[in-house]
């Protein structure tokens, strides 16, 4: 049913609730994860003249890295995972990145924020449920729930 599902990561521990229902899917469907952080170009377009783009960009990409490459130190050894750090507006790059000839879902995790939290900071979980052409599987994260995890949580296959 799944080849390839779709992993956004912010490089965040409570994305690691989402790649444990990922790595299941995967396991049960010999799927590819395929983890992806996008660079937030906008993030950094308010900076002062005199900053050097790309350094910040250079230390917001090795920020990618590190989150995709610990995606796949996660990952249990019957998954395969891809990385990919892209630069954009991370709604709309990861609507690009998933559909009928890439990843055929997308698990993302979602910080169910509601009301003025919501009206005010956005949500790219809920941009990207309205526009992707495929299905997206939202688990919802919450940091209480990992007060009892080790530092560096190792995910088996059952």
């Amino acid at each position: 049913m799944y080849d390839c599902i779709l992993v956004p990561t912010d490089g965040s521990r409570e994305v690691e609730r989402a790649l444990e229902y990922a790595f299941d899917l995967a396991q049960l469907h010999n799927a590819t994860i395929r983890a992806l952080y996008v660079v937030n170009a906008a993030g950094y377009g308010g900076l002062p003249m005199e900053t050097a783009l790309e350094g910040v960009s250079d230390a917001l990409r090795g920020e990618g890295r590190a989150a995709v490459d610990r995606v796949a130190e996660l990952a249990p050894d019957d998954v395969t995972v891809e990385t990919e750090v892209r630069e954009g507006s991370p709604s709309q790059v990861i609507v690009d990145e998933a559909g009928p000839e890439a990843c055929d879902l997308i698990v993302m995790g979602t910080h169910g924020r509601g009301g003025i939290d919501r009206l005010l900071l956005g949500s790219v979980t809920e941009r990207v449920v309205r526009r992707a052409s495929v299905p997206v599987l939202t688990v919802q994260v919450d940091p209480d729930d990992l007060e009892d995890r080790p530092e560096e949580p190792r995910l088996t296959a059952e």
